[in-house]
């Protein structure tokens, strides 16, 4: 009877570990480990999500990033703008870059650039960046309709007042325009106007930072604002931005909105529609040609190259469809930390730790955020129930280059050789075998359950084959 070395024993071990996994993760969220399972998804899946406007009109809310225990990891949140049919989010500027993408609706977004006001008209799946500091606009249009933004929000300045800061321009009791912050007194001297003047207009806005322009007596200056011509409002956003010392008589014919902006921010609007240089411009994500389809599934990652506006904000965008049951293969990102939102359907995200450890298994749907570590192998797969949709944001402008671990264009591919079957410890015939396995690349097919038995048959009966009948007959020995 034939004796088992240790070494075999534990090879043993691990290539049942092997087959184990194939059969996924499940059993392990059982027992005990619940626990340990529910804070491994507090670490990947972010749920720290906190309300900061809420209106009639519309509310905003904002996905914290959590990543302390990686101290270099950039400082990126993810908000969730809603707004009502014929709504405004009041004019404002930020401290940190925003790249909005729009999920669902119409919208009308009004900038300052280079001292000019761009507005663009966008549609769903239009992606548009709005640097720090440039004072902006954003309208729905849809008629009827809501309008759904998902944003990438990257802090410029480290002001430490947590998530980011809004700076509101228009504004009065609520929100609370910057100009509120000086004393009536220098206000007055400033604008030339009377302190009751400054007292008005820093007061009868209530409604809060999104408003209806429809039904809202407060919001008759800012649907007034709306309705002037494109160098009138250029001129007015221009004032927002810098209080001028002089001021001028104003025509008692002029319009309500057209008299309170001047008194307010100063002199006479001009009637000249300053010439337009360059200027940035939207992209849109559904009108993109996959950078890979399949019958599985598709893929599409823009970058810097692709669209310029995300060079100065150092970050990248992402959409991947998945059929029911499909697989984005096991891969990592080298050069990016990746931030999702699952757009439609539901799926499961796996996470690698770099010890070869799961750190996480767990299912998502519509509306969940997750964030992926850079270097941390992972892969995403789709439920048996229908297509999984998810669009992200990555904390890099140039091209990622992810790293596949499975598949013809993996990195099994590229480095087979005897050193890497060593590196195994399976013979190279063998791991040519398992690693041609394989034939689609990037987006798997569906495993079927009878595929998997399939499989684990097939991997316990190489593991018996490798030992020969001494192996065998030293296992019935023990049993």
């Amino acid at each position: 009877m034939g004796k088992i070395t240790s070494a075999s024993l534990l090879f043993v071990v691990a290539m049942c570990y092997a087959v184990a996994m194939v059969r996924g993760y499940d059993h392990h969220h059982e027992g005990g480990e619940g626990g340990e399972r529910r804070e491994r998804e507090r670490m990947f899946l972010l749920r720290d999500m906190k309300r900061i406007v809420r209106t009639d009109a519309g509310e905003m809310k904002v996905v914290r990033s959590s990543h302390g225990w990686i101290s270099d990891m950039p400082n990126i949140h993810v908000g969730f703008v809603t707004m009502e049919p014929d709504s405004l989010f009041v004019p404002q500027y930020l401290d940190s870059d925003l790249i909005l993408f729009i999920r669902r609706g119409e919208a009308r977004v009004g900038s300052i650039y280079r001292d000019e006001l761009i507005e663009k008209r966008l549609n769903c799946g239009d992606v548009y960046r709005i640097p720090a500091r440039s004072i902006f606009y954003l309208v729905n249009t849809a008629n009827g309709q809501q309008l759904h933004v998902i944003c990438s929000i990257e802090k410029s300045d480290s002001i430490g007042w947590g998530t980011f800061q809004s700076f509101f321009i228009g504004g009065g009791s609520n929100p609370t325009s910057v100009l509120a912050g000086f004393e009536h007194s220098t206000l007055s001297t400033a604008l030339n106007v009377s302190e009751s003047q400054v007292r008005q207009i820093l007061t009868r806005q209530k409604s809060g930072p999104i408003i209806s322009l429809s039904n809202s007596h407060q919001s008759r200056v800012w649907t007034e604002f709306l309705e002037m011509k494109h160098y009138e409002r250029v001129q007015c956003l221009k004032r927002m931005a810098q209080v001028h010392e002089e001021a001028t008589e104003q025509d008692e014919e002029e319009p309500i909105m057209w008299k309170l902006l001047n008194s307010v921010f100063g002199n006479q609007v001009s009637g000249k529609d300053e010439g337009r240089s360059s200027k940035p411009d939207s992209y849109n994500l559904f009108d993109r040609t996959p950078d890979f389809e399949n019958d599985y599934g598709s893929s599409v990652a823009v970058d810097q190259s692709a669209y310029s506006p995300l060079r100065q904000s150092g970050v990248g965008l992402y959409l991947v469809n998945l059929t029911a049951g499909s697989m984005m293969a096991p891969h990592l990102n080298p050069t990016a930390t990746e931030y999702g939102i699952v757009l439609r359907g539901s799926g499961r995200i796996q996470i690698v730790f770099p010890n070869g450890t799961l750190a996480m298994n767990a299912k998502v749907s519509e509306g969940d955020v997750f964030w992926i570590p850079r270097y941390f192998p992972f892969c995403q797969i789709a439920s048996h129930s229908g297509p999984f949709e998810f669009f992200g944001f990555t904390t890099s402008a140039r091209r990622n280059r992810p790293q596949f671990l499975v598949g013809p264009n993996s990195v099994l591919q590229s480095m087979r050789g005897p050193a890497f079957a060593a590196a195994f410890g399976v013979s190279e015939e063998r791991l040519e075998k398992i690693v041609n396995a394989q034939s689609e690349s990037t987006i798997l097919p569906p495993t079927s359950a009878s595929g998997v038995l399939k499989l684990k048959k097939e991997m316990a009966s190489e593991v018996m084959e490798s030992f020969g009948d001494e192996m065998v007959m030293g296992f019935e020995g023990i049993y």
